[in-house]
Protein backbone atom coordinates (compact mmCIF):
# COMPACT_ATOMS: atom_id res chain seq x y z
CA UNK A 1 0.00 0.00 0.00
CA UNK A 2 1.30 3.62 -1.03
CA UNK A 3 1.93 6.22 1.89
CA UNK A 4 -0.81 8.31 0.15
CA UNK A 5 -3.18 5.29 0.56
CA UNK A 6 -2.83 5.12 4.02
CA UNK A 7 -2.82 8.29 4.84
CA UNK A 8 -6.22 8.50 2.85
CA UNK A 9 -7.37 4.94 4.65
CA UNK A 10 -6.47 6.29 8.11
CA UNK A 11 -8.25 9.94 7.45
CA UNK A 12 -12.03 7.82 6.22
CA UNK A 13 -10.97 5.26 9.65
CA UNK A 14 -11.24 8.34 11.70
CA UNK A 15 -14.25 9.89 10.24
CA UNK A 16 -15.83 6.41 10.93
CA UNK A 17 -15.07 6.25 14.33
CA UNK A 18 -16.31 9.89 14.86
CA UNK A 19 -19.56 8.46 13.43
CA UNK A 20 -19.47 5.77 15.62
CA UNK A 21 -19.52 8.29 18.41
CA UNK A 22 -23.30 8.53 17.07
CA UNK A 23 -24.62 5.58 18.15
CA UNK A 24 -26.53 5.30 21.67
CA UNK A 25 -25.57 1.81 22.36
CA UNK A 26 -23.78 0.95 25.44
CA UNK A 27 -21.73 -2.08 24.90
CA UNK A 28 -20.27 -0.87 21.66
CA UNK A 29 -20.28 1.65 19.37
CA UNK A 30 -19.11 1.30 15.59
CA UNK A 31 -19.05 3.54 12.68
CA UNK A 32 -19.06 3.13 9.22
CA UNK A 33 -18.09 5.29 6.15
CA UNK A 34 -18.55 3.84 2.07
CA UNK A 35 -15.99 5.42 -0.18
CA UNK A 36 -16.38 5.26 -4.34
CA UNK A 37 -13.98 7.65 -6.12
CA UNK A 38 -12.76 9.93 -3.46
CA UNK A 39 -16.41 10.29 -2.56
CA UNK A 40 -18.12 9.59 0.54
CA UNK A 41 -21.71 7.86 -0.45
CA UNK A 42 -22.91 6.54 3.02
CA UNK A 43 -22.31 6.03 6.48
CA UNK A 44 -23.81 4.43 9.54
CA UNK A 45 -23.19 3.67 12.96
CA UNK A 46 -25.02 0.69 15.28
CA UNK A 47 -28.58 1.33 16.41
CA UNK A 48 -31.99 0.16 16.57
CA UNK A 49 -34.06 0.57 12.80
CA UNK A 50 -35.97 4.39 12.28
CA UNK A 51 -38.91 4.64 14.27
CA UNK A 52 -37.50 2.52 17.43
CA UNK A 53 -36.46 3.90 20.82
CA UNK A 54 -32.64 4.54 21.21
CA UNK A 55 -31.99 1.71 23.54
CA UNK A 56 -29.34 -1.09 21.84
CA UNK A 57 -29.60 -3.16 25.59
CA UNK A 58 -31.92 -4.86 26.65
CA UNK A 59 -32.33 -4.80 30.84
CA UNK A 60 -29.37 -7.66 31.36
CA UNK A 61 -27.22 -5.73 29.07
CA UNK A 62 -27.29 -7.74 25.95
CA UNK A 63 -27.70 -5.68 22.80
CA UNK A 64 -31.53 -6.79 21.15
CA UNK A 65 -31.62 -8.74 18.35
CA UNK A 66 -33.07 -6.00 15.91
CA UNK A 67 -29.96 -3.58 16.75
CA UNK A 68 -28.65 -2.85 13.10
CA UNK A 69 -24.49 -2.73 12.23
CA UNK A 70 -23.31 0.16 11.24
CA UNK A 71 -21.95 -1.20 7.61
CA UNK A 72 -25.67 -2.53 7.29
CA UNK A 73 -27.11 0.83 8.00
CA UNK A 74 -24.52 2.55 5.59
CA UNK A 75 -25.35 -0.30 3.00
CA UNK A 76 -28.84 -0.12 3.49
CA UNK A 77 -28.63 3.97 2.58
CA UNK A 78 -27.35 3.29 -0.62
CA UNK A 79 -29.75 1.05 -1.23
CA UNK A 80 -32.08 3.64 -0.85
CA UNK A 81 -30.41 6.29 -2.77
CA UNK A 82 -29.21 6.44 -6.44
CA UNK A 83 -25.72 5.35 -5.47
CA UNK A 84 -24.05 2.16 -6.18
CA UNK A 85 -21.47 0.59 -4.14
CA UNK A 86 -19.77 -1.45 -7.16
CA UNK A 87 -16.06 -0.90 -6.46
CA UNK A 88 -16.87 0.79 -3.30
CA UNK A 89 -14.05 0.88 0.08
CA UNK A 90 -15.69 0.62 3.61
CA UNK A 91 -13.73 2.02 6.07
CA UNK A 92 -15.10 0.49 9.61
CA UNK A 93 -14.31 0.51 12.94
CA UNK A 94 -15.17 -3.26 13.80
CA UNK A 95 -14.05 -5.81 11.18
CA UNK A 96 -17.49 -7.38 10.03
CA UNK A 97 -19.69 -10.61 11.48
CA UNK A 98 -20.60 -13.36 9.40
CA UNK A 99 -24.24 -11.69 8.34
CA UNK A 100 -22.41 -8.10 7.22
CA UNK A 101 -19.79 -10.00 5.34
CA UNK A 102 -22.59 -11.45 3.27
CA UNK A 103 -24.14 -7.98 2.19
CA UNK A 104 -21.02 -6.36 1.84
CA UNK A 105 -20.02 -9.10 -0.93
CA UNK A 106 -23.21 -8.57 -2.84
CA UNK A 107 -23.14 -4.66 -2.36
CA UNK A 108 -20.39 -4.68 -4.63
CA UNK A 109 -17.50 -3.75 -1.99
CA UNK A 110 -14.29 -4.65 -3.05
CA UNK A 111 -12.33 -3.18 0.07
CA UNK A 112 -12.84 -3.02 3.44
CA UNK A 113 -10.87 -1.34 5.74
CA UNK A 114 -11.23 -1.82 9.47
CA UNK A 115 -9.64 -1.16 12.57
CA UNK A 116 -10.49 -3.37 15.39
CA UNK A 117 -10.95 -6.62 14.41
CA UNK A 118 -13.85 -8.31 15.92
CA UNK A 119 -13.51 -11.45 18.20
CA UNK A 120 -15.17 -14.13 15.44
CA UNK A 121 -12.75 -13.41 11.96
CA UNK A 122 -15.29 -15.84 10.03
CA UNK A 123 -16.98 -12.46 8.36
CA UNK A 124 -13.15 -11.59 7.05
CA UNK A 125 -12.19 -15.23 6.17
CA UNK A 126 -15.48 -15.01 3.93
CA UNK A 127 -14.71 -11.97 2.42
CA UNK A 128 -11.14 -13.33 1.85
CA UNK A 129 -12.61 -16.36 0.15
CA UNK A 130 -15.08 -13.85 -1.72
CA UNK A 131 -11.49 -11.66 -3.42
CA UNK A 132 -12.62 -8.84 -1.34
CA UNK A 133 -9.41 -7.14 -0.06
CA UNK A 134 -8.91 -6.53 3.76
CA UNK A 135 -6.68 -4.27 5.09
CA UNK A 136 -6.60 -3.80 8.78
CA UNK A 137 -5.13 -0.62 10.36
CA UNK A 138 -5.37 -0.09 14.07
CA UNK A 139 -5.84 3.61 15.10
CA UNK A 140 -2.53 5.03 16.69
CA UNK A 141 -3.97 6.82 19.85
Amino acid sequence: MSKKQEKYDRAYLRMAREWGKLSYCKRKQVGAIVVKDRMIISDGYNGTPSGFENFCEDEEGYTKWYVLHAEANALSKVAASTQSCKGATLYITLSPCQQCSKLIHQSGIVRVVFSEAYRDTSGVDFLVKAGVEITHLPFED
